[in-house]
């Protein structure tokens, strides 16, 4: 070979490098991660103690969003899960929250609920479970469909809801079961459980994990992000006196559940991301020629930010351990497939507020709205104006569901009736804003609350009467916190995309949650799910 041919072969690498890499046309796995009430701050808070392995290689590696919202109410987990997945919003999808009222029963039902189906593995209790409230396709559909199924999809979490929603209707799921301690699924995917599935419960992990004592990472004197550890804002375990470390598994989960008790510690993260692992291994996803998909959501940080809020010592623990998961996950990723062969985005279902007690404390403005008083006020003065009856069928998920028999009966003009209450209810203490269900139904809200609120409501499934609360008011008790509303605290989000043909950067762009899906169908050249409304991310798929 002469050296003018070896030279004009060089030119020709260095101008079409894609020439050489086997990654060029389609990533052999992409797992997408959501974090179980993930704020936005967490990535920089306690960044000086990540390692460079773990979120600081999605950060600095990958290309981040650090404007990313969720644009609907309620943030809850079922809809967070559903609309990373769709594309949408629970307008759409009809995953308007954890559990609904369903006005045609006159009964609460679950997101992930399904009594046609029985449990394989675990108990019977928690195996009636399947995606089929969810009213529009997934991602993980659409991929399915692309490749006539030969593309793999597995869903994995400790609660079902995560794992059966971003698994898609033709995926399979797992999650864990409280009462037995094992990885389960239901009917709606499998007859009995794969063997290595089998194989991974009669290890017995979570025995390993609750034989342990949860002491802090490091000396708990160097864990400044946090606020003191004995205080009055936070949620206490059953059978300890304060909230304070070090927490005695083997003694705790005789008093706080027994196998459920890992979902509210960090070692929850540990032994999901270990079935996780056994899946890919398991089922050999990535190693066939179709891309496979792995949908692993970490729900144990929820349970803890629940119990402990965010300015917790605890909550600064979990996401340090968090840290070496993700690690462990990337180099057990780089070995089995190679660097840049396969495509991570990681994100949250929601974000959480502050304790209110503890901005009280603080004089910030704050507080917790009593449900069951405002009921009481609201039925005497409906009792006082219209007579007694039963007038309010529901309350749930600061949605009000009037009782429209007894309306009618009473010839009363529903709409009217609606804008009365909701100017009743506007004037109680902790409530900001009231819209009526008929104004969400026949106007069209642009910006602010009432547009958050309109994309969260289903025409068929909500409620007459939603309600906002004032910034950094919870319906809840003294000690520890929630989420639900469209406050930036718990709608800014991480949005991280990374490996390949992720391009390195950042944005501070607004970009909302719903446009993750568009992204990935994008970049994987698949169809978007039949009731996507969100929009690629530009700045991913179409790099120069």
């Amino acid at each position: 070979m002469n050296k003018f041919r070896i030279l004009f072969l060089l030119f020709l690498l260095m101008a079409y490098p894609a020439v050489t890499q086997a990654q060029a046309e389609k990533p052999k796995i992409v797992v997408g991660i959501i974090v179980d009430q993930m704020r936005q701050d967490y990535l920089y808070r306690f960044s000086d103690r990540y390692s460079e392995d773990g979120f600081k290689r999605l950060m600095q590696d990958g290309f981040m969003l650090k404007n990313g919202h969720y644009n609907y109410i309620p943030t809850y987990t079922g809809p967070g899960h559903a609309s990373v997945y769709t594309g949408t919003t629970p307008a759409s999808h009809g995953i308007i929250g954890n559990d609904w009222y369903v006005k045609r029963l006159d009964q609460m039902i679950y997101c992930a609920g399904d009594t046609t189906v029985t449990n394989i593995g675990g108990s019977a209790s928690n195996g009636f479970i399947s995606p089929r409230n969810m009213l529009t396709t997934t991602v993980t559909d659409e991929l399915r469909i692309a490749t006539q199924k030969r593309s793999k999809v597995i869903g994995v979490a400790i609660k079902d809801r995560g794992a059966s929603l971003p698994a898609g209707h033709m995926g399979d799921a797992y999650w864990f079961d409280s009462k037995t301690g094992e990885f389960m699924t239901s009917s709606y995917y499998y007859d009995k459980l794969p063997e290595w599935v089998t194989k991974f419960n009669e290890r017995k992990v979570v025995d390993k994990y609750l034989s342990q004592t949860w002491n802090t990472l490091y000396p708990i004197e160097t864990y400044t992000e946090s606020i003191a550890d004995d205080n009055e804002f936070e949620g206490i375990f059953l059978g300890k006196d304060s909230p304070t470390f070090p927490y005695d598994l083997n003694e705790l989960r005789k008093t706080n559940g027994e196998f459920g008790l890992i979902s509210s510690t960090p070692y929850g993260n540990t032994m999901t991301l270990d079935f996780a692992l056994a899946a890919l291994e398991g089922e050999k996803l990535g190693m066939g020629e179709e891309t496979d998909f792995l949908a692993l959501s970490f729900s144990s940080p929820d349970y803890i930010g629940h119990r402990f809020g965010p300015q917790s010592k605890e909550i600064e623990d979990t996401y340090l351990r968090l840290d070496q998961e993700i690690a462990r996950l990337f180099a057990y990723l780089d070995k089995t497939y190679g660097k840049d062969q396969y495509l991570i985005f990681l994100t949250a279902d929601h974000a959480v507020a502050e304790v209110a007690t503890h901005m009280i404390s603080e004089n910030v403005p704050a507080g917790n709205l009593k449900t069951s008083e405002m009921r009481t006020a609201l039925l005497d003065y409906i009792t006082s104006q219209y007579g007694e009856g039963d007038w309010i069928k529901n309350i749930s998920n600061n949605q009000l569901f009037l009782n429209h028999r007894l309306i009618a009966d009473k010839k009363l003009n529903q709409e009217d009736f609606e804008n009365e209450i909701a100017q009743f209810l506007v004037k109680i203490e902790g409530i900001k804003e009231v819209y009526t269900g008929t104004a969400m139904r026949t106007r069209e809200f642009t910006m602010g609350n009432a547009m958050r609120l309109q994309m969260g409501y289903n025409h068929k499934a909500s409620g007459d009467i939603l309600l906002v609360l004032e910034p950094a008011w919870l319906n809840g008790g003294d000690r520890g916190t929630s989420h639900g509303t469209g406050y930036t605290y718990d709608t800014n989000i991480p949005m991280v995309f990374y490996g390949w043909k992720i391009p390195q950067g950042e944005s501070s762009r607004h970009v909302s949650i719903t446009d993750i899906t568009p992204t990935l169908c994008m970049m994987l050249d698949i169809k978007l799910p039949n009731g996507s409304t969100g929009n690629p991310i530009l700045e991913i798929t179409d790099k120069k």
